[in-house]
């Protein structure tokens, strides 16, 4: 027996075990991508590097046989160094992505291909398991969602993107439609105690995360019902909040506490507030409609677009008149302006002040606000609100036309001199932006903007135990998918701070692909599944939900048409995971790749070079565990690959169902395929 130090523990082993034996053995991680226990000790990746005492060289771990009193090192930071080296070469030829595009876009970061490959598979229950990882309101966003995971969806190069979001809110529905719930499993009880501040997307969505991590959660909202944004502005037609209720409960379920009608500054102070719990999430949201900007804007008859939306989800009164103008291009303008029409108003005009092809509203809800009779008033600005007895009558709209690009890439619109229209109104709605009302929380610090500003990384106020997300922080009021992205990074700083230590939020590293329209060349064309609507006579009379959803046939045949970019092995990929473990810089060694091919000669194994290190353990395996040889290196430096050589048929028959060299690959460069 021998006795090794290994980061300060001394560990008794047998004479002749390697390093890496003896601290796998006392619990001691050392990473390793070549290594395999039923094959011979290789030392071909050069990431289980150790530095010994009085040793000049670095030692590979996994070949190196313990000496009796050595006093290793595996983190020193000549270690970590060379380790870091040996990845960011490794990294600057994979060519592969870890995930896909659409999850990347995703600012929750939903596992997208991985609900989408489920619902292609018949198992929504299990598409909402995946979702719910990251997102607890799938059927309330998957209808209001703005998909940027669409805008990024490679299958652009064939012909349109997946449905991402409605395939989100199908296999919501099919769930709840079938009686089940997927809820989080509980962890048991912390004893900690958190005060969440807003029940809307972000506020719900920290609850959630953090009552399942074993903590006492308990929201407060000023509204009468939890929802936020979610039930007071946006429309019952586009989001039926007996939808959001069945989310909201299931949220309940798992032990969160939720209180309403309850205001800062008037039933406690925020001091006070603060005083009662371990730690604070302030997730107010933007709830001030800015105004049009011109004279007359406060007059009777001018709303803001919130404040609007707010009053027709709460049923109170409008008496909106005949003549509505709604002032913006997004979607709270086209949510106002469609709800306008629910309401009776005859002419309803939306004025924006760029073309339509820089709207920055959804196409379909332009096109069927244009279906329900909306007037598009483009190239047009309120100049002037004009009004009689204290009460709007028109608007004046400056003319405008397209000059040079502005900041965020779109040309800035600039007064046509002299050039005017009248508009007769008894309404003028603004859908121009959103602020944040900060009344009561005093204390907090803002930015220029009167925004709360929160740490990027931690989410953390100048408080040091209240948290802030979503539109009440930093930049200000964004999409809802955005807010719980944030509030779902938050729940984990939060868990960690109440655990003793503030760990920060950093995202993982991944390896990403470069493609063309060429590689996509091959693919067979099928068309976007269509949603299902109701006829614009018939929908624009009532507040019941436009779109029809998908059937159990459309969702899976659209599902189908996903071209599963990201790594089947992502999770389990060791690559990745020590490529996570250090900062890398791939870049430094930016150069020529491999050239990228996928093989499928493995009869029922797909081989991808892209992703492929040449660690050799596919080789080594396949000769010295199965002794049949099969696979090699061919060529040599750089241009070095691993390619099959089948003797004869009873070779193919026998790796058919062998499969050990996809077992002990460390990087998705194997897959199982079925033919």
């Amino acid at each position: 027996m021998i006795t090794v130090t290994i980061n300060g523990k001394v560990c008794v082993a047998e004479e002749g075990k390697t390093i890496l034996e003896i601290a796998s053995a006392n619990g001691i991680e050392i990473p390793t991508l070549c290594h395999h226990s039923s094959v011979k000790k290789y030392g071909a990746c050069g990431i289980c590097l150790v530095e010994a005492e009085k040793m000049p060289k670095l030692m590979r771990a996994c070949s190196t046989v313990a000496m009796d009193g050595q006093i290793i090192n595996t983190e020193s930071e000549r270690v970590i160094r060379a380790r870091k080296t040996a990845l960011e070469l490794l990294m600057s030829d994979h060519d592969g992505d870890c995930k896909g595009p659409c999850s990347l876009n995703c600012p929750a970061g939903t596992d997208c291909q991985g609900y989408v490959k489920k619902i292609a598979e018949g198992d929504a229950f299990g598409a909402v398991e995946i979702i719910k990882e990251k997102l607890p309101l799938p059927a309330s966003i998957g209808r209001v969602c703005p998909h940027p995971c669409e805008k990024a969806c490679r299958r652009t190069n064939v012909e349109e993107p997946i449905s991402i979001a409605f395939l989100k809110y199908y296999a919501a529905d099919k769930v709840h439609n079938e009686g089940k719930h997927v809820v989080a499993t509980k962890a048991p009880s912390t004893g900690k105690t958190v005060g969440i501040i807003g029940g809307g997307p972000a506020g719900l969505t920290s609850a959630y995360y953090l009552a399942s991590k074993g903590h006492s959660v308990t929201v407060f909202d000023a509204m009468p019902k939890m929802g936020g944004m979610l039930r007071y502005g946006i429309p019952e037609y586009r989001l039926p909040k007996a939808i959001l209720d069945k989310e909201i409960e299931e949220i309940a379920s798992i032990g969160v506490e939720m209180k309403n009608n309850f205001k800062i500054g008037k039933d406690a102070s925020f001091e006070e507030f603060c005083q009662k719990f371990d730690a604070v999430i302030v997730a107010i949201g933007a709830w001030k409609s800015m105004g049009v900007g011109c004279v007359g804007e406060d007059l009777e008859g001018v709303w803001g677009g919130i404040d609007f939306l707010r009053k027709v989800s709460l049923g109170e009164e409008t008496n909106i008149g005949k003549n509505v103008a709604v002032v913006g291009g997004g979607n709270t303008a086209m949510d106002a302006c469609r709800t306008a029409v629910r309401l009776g108003a005859e002419n309803v005009y939306v004025i924006y002040r760029r073309t339509e092809k820089e709207m920055p509203a959804e196409k379909i809800e332009i096109a069927e606000a244009k279906e329900e009779g909306v007037t598009f008033k483009f190239l047009t600005n309120p100049a002037e609100i004009i009004g009689e007895n204290g009460k709007a009558k028109q608007v004046k709209l400056q003319v405008m036309e397209l000059g040079e690009p502005d900041a965020s890439g779109r040309r800035s619109p600039v007064p046509v001199e002299g050039k005017f229209e009248i508009l007769d109104v008894d309404t003028v709605i603004s859908a121009i932006g959103q602020k944040v009302n900060v009344a009561g929380f005093e204390g907090l610090e803002l930015n220029k903007k009167g925004i709360i500003v929160a740490d990027e990384y931690t989410f953390r106020t100048n408080n040091p135990k209240v948290f802030a997300v979503g539109d009440a922080t930093n930049k200000g009021a964004s999409i809802a998918i955005a807010a719980i992205g944030e509030a779902n990074k938050a729940a984990d700083v939060v868990d960690s701070f109440l655990n003793g230590d503030v760990v920060p939020y950093v995202a993982p590293y991944v390896s990403e692909r470069t493609v063309t329209k060429e590689m996509f060349a091959d693919r067979e064309v099928l068309p976007r599944a269509v949603m299902p609507c109701r006829p614009a006579e018939e929908r624009k009379n009532d507040f019941k939900e436009v779109n029809l959803g998908f059937s159990d046939e459309t969702a899976i045949e659209e599902a189908k048409r996903c071209l599963e970019c990201g790594c089947h092995e992502y999770k389990n990929c060791r690559l990745i995971r020590h490529a996570n473990r250090y900062k890398l810089n791939p870049s430094k060694f930016s150069g020529e790749k491999h050239l990228h091919e996928t093989e499928r000669k493995l009869v029922s194994i797909e081989r991808n070079q892209g992703k492929c290190i040449l660690c050799g353990l596919c080789v080594r395996v396949c000769d010295e565990v199965v002794g049949k040889g099969i696979l090699g290196l061919v060529g040599r430096g750089f241009k070095t690959v691993i390619k099959p050589e089948f003797k004869d048929q009873g070779v193919i028959t026998y790796c058919k169902d062998c499969h050990k060299c996809v077992d002990a690959c460390p990087t998705g460069a194997l897959k199982f395929i079925n033919e």
